[in-house]
């Protein structure tokens, strides 16, 4: 954006340590670029000083301070409901289509939200890119974290080449399409209808023909998934322990059960998790959940019996 300012004509050899003077003064305006004119610089300060001529010069917009909002694709989320806020976020960047803030928690057998659009697009549908792969997401229809990015990855660097995984809790298919990667087989299962319907869409743009998506409630997959697993994955923090049940009777010795729970303190579950043939159960820190509880994985390796 053109505009005039007031600025400081030097010659160039004297251009950096005047630029270094007037930024400990505090006066630099560095929300525009210094020009050249010939032997001399032009260098913009924010109010008229001795010495200060004026002149046109291409600046920047000052950037506002965005409220905090969490971003999924061209969606921003806002822990706030603020129609001015939301106005900031939008323009701040091109990719942002739709700004949302929810108005319920996590809720029911399918683990969705409720939305409100704050600006932007009537939409809860984003494209969302990870790690290479490719994810149509409806963040009303089905839950998707990006915050898990990390642990995806993580537990991928933990995988042998060729083991067999399964995803009690797939959703649109995260966890899955990028263990896929050296998986031979992804059992991926969920009880949303959208979530798999999703899930195949995402199969198939990522080019995977190794994962198998299944509708069924978690608790049934040990009888439809008739071979033991290497690697289990629960990512249904408020309500996965009652399903370990499912989750032991499909690993085998020596296969992992990776657990993720909200949790006031890391050691937990760990009572509960000692009543299983648990050989060995590693707890990890993931992110905060809320100020008096937090989201841990337990990383659990099944014994005999």
């Amino acid at each position: 954006m053109q505009t005039k300012r007031w600025c400081l004509q030097v010659h160039r050899s004297e251009g950096e340590k005047t630029r270094k003077r007037l930024l400990e003064e505090g006066v630099l305006d560095r929300l525009c670029r210094i020009r050249s004119d010939g032997e001399y610089l032009l260098i913009p300060v924010i109010r008229k000083i001795e010495g200060a001529v004026c002149q046109e010069f291409t600046c920047e917009q000052e950037k506002k301070d965005l409220p905090r909002f969490e971003q999924v694709g061209g969606i921003a989320i806002m822990q706030d409901d603020d129609p001015s806020g939301a106005a900031d976020i939008l323009a701040s960047k091109k990719t942002y289509h739709t700004v949302l803030f929810p108005e319920s928690a996590v809720e029911g057998p399918f683990r969705t939200k409720k939305f409100k659009v704050l600006a932007g697009r009537d939409t809860t549908a984003t494209e969302y890119i990870e790690y290479g792969h490719h994810f149509s997401i409806d963040l009303a229809l089905a839950y998707f974290s990006a915050r898990l990015s990390g642990e995806r990855q993580r537990i991928l660097s933990l995988m042998n080449e060729g083991e067999r995984v399964i995803d009690m809790f797939a959703g649109v298919g995260p966890f899955a399409i990028t263990l896929a990667k050296k998986a031979s087989i992804v059992y991926a299962g969920d009880i949303n209808p959208e979530a798999v319907i999703l899930m195949v869409r995402n199969i198939a743009r990522n080019r995977l023909t190794n994962v198998v998506p299944i509708l069924s409630d978690a608790i049934n997959l040990p009888d439809i998934i008739m071979h033991p697993a290497d690697r289990i994955i629960m990512n249904l923090p408020l309500h996965s322990i009652p399903f370990l049940t499912a989750a032991f009777r499909m690993t085998r010795p020596g296969g992992t059960i990776h657990l993720y729970a909200l949790v006031s303190r890391e050691d937990e579950y760990l009572d509960t998790l000692r009543t299983f043939p648990a050989k060995n159960v590693e707890h990890r820190y993931v992110r905060s959940y809320s100020p008096d509880r937090f989201h841990v994985v337990y990383d659990i390796v099944r014994g005999d019996g």
